[in-house]
């Protein structure tokens, strides 16, 4: 009888563990699009880590192809918060903000957010207990 209680607790922290992992993750992705629909770089700061690697590939009005929009870093993703801030140039109530969480491991997790800017495929990590994205890879836009 002791086993199958300790069997069954056990499967019901496992599960409350892996929503909770599932949250966060969604939540850092979360905070990445808000960060930068709003503004709010505290938000970024909450979900980028310091090392950020983004890239991605913009689709070019004249010729149709997808060309390289170069690295967006740290700093640049951040420095552009700022300027949505400053500007006020915020997103469109409607526009997209969806997260779809594909895996999570015990450290190392992946999601595909659709944003307005097109879609991104996310890189987290978890260190200390906490969820962080280390890299994106984007292709937008959504429609042209």
């Amino acid at each position: 009888m002791k086993k199958i209680v300790f069997i069954l607790m056990s499967c019901i922290v496992t599960n409350f563990l892996a929503a909770q992992d599932k949250e966060s993750v969604e939540k850092a992705c979360l905070n990445y699009i808000e960060g930068f629909y709003e503004g709010d770089t505290a938000k970024l700061v909450a979900a980028l880590k310091p090392t950020l690697y983004k890239i991605g590939f913009w689709k070019n009005k004249t010729s149709g192809a997808y060309d390289f929009d170069g690295q967006m870093t740290y700093r640049q993703a951040m420095d552009y918060a700022k300027g949505v801030l400053a500007k006020k140039n915020f997103a469109k109530a409607d526009a997209p903000k969806k997260v779809e969480v594909l895996d999570i491991m015990k450290t190392t997790a992946a999601a595909k957010i659709t944003a307005w800017w097109g879609v991104d495929y996310i890189l987290l990590s978890k260190q200390n207990g906490k969820w962080m994205i280390e890299e994106v890879l984007w292709e937008g836009p959504l429609e042209q």
